[in-house]
């Protein structure tokens, strides 16, 4: 899991950074008529989309990786009369990770809010007054992105580890017991 999470973050945070970079080559949109840059600012704002969901996708993975393991970890636990502590560490990991991925989450809400606010196309007045918000708040809030995925990757190691702990114990109970090991 953590393969794949750490490549699916990595692409997310290229499509922040491209989207971000394509976003400061275009500059400011207000007033702007030609039809060419204009349809560069449509890509700008669908790859914001894309990465939006993106950061979402691998937050996700985040949560569901640890309530799916967690649960597992409990139900291993109870059926094979292991240690409690094992129950107590996989929640305690949870709890450490949860806050990476729901913050990582409202960040990525917080650049396409601030993304909208600032968009000419809306026709809403004012707008202009969002475009230094988004730029900066945009590259601030994508770097802490990125910082939040890299801190989610020591816990679900950790989690990895706590699940090879679990099966070792699984298998010397089967063991004693003249069950099959590799089942």
């Amino acid at each position: 899991m953590e393969r794949v999470f750490s490549r699916v973050a990595i692409f997310a945070v290229a499509l922040l950074v491209a989207t971000a970079g394509l976003g400061l080559w275009l500059g400011d949109l207000h007033g702007q008529t030609d039809p060419q840059v204009l349809r560069w600012g449509t890509v700008h704002r669908l790859s914001g989309v894309l990465a939006a969901l993106l950061v979402v996708l691998v937050n996700s993975m985040a949560v569901t990786y640890f309530i799916g393991t967690g649960r597992w970890c409990r139900e291993v636990v109870e059926t094979y009369a292991l240690d409690p502590a094992y129950i107590d560490r996989s929640r305690t990991l949870k709890r450490r990770a949860f806050p990476f991925a729901i913050l990582g989450t409202l960040a990525v809400v917080a650049i396409v809010a601030l993304g909208g606010a600032a968009d000419p196309a809306s026709g809403r007045p004012g707008t202009q007054d969002w475009v230094t918000p988004h730029l900066v708040g945009g590259l601030a809030l994508m770097g802490v992105i990125a910082w939040f995925f890299q801190a989610q990757l020591p816990t679900m190691r950790r989690q990895h580890e706590l699940i090879e702990e679990v099966l070792a114990d699984v298998r010397a109970v089967r063991a004693a017991r003249g069950l099959d090991i590799d089942a």
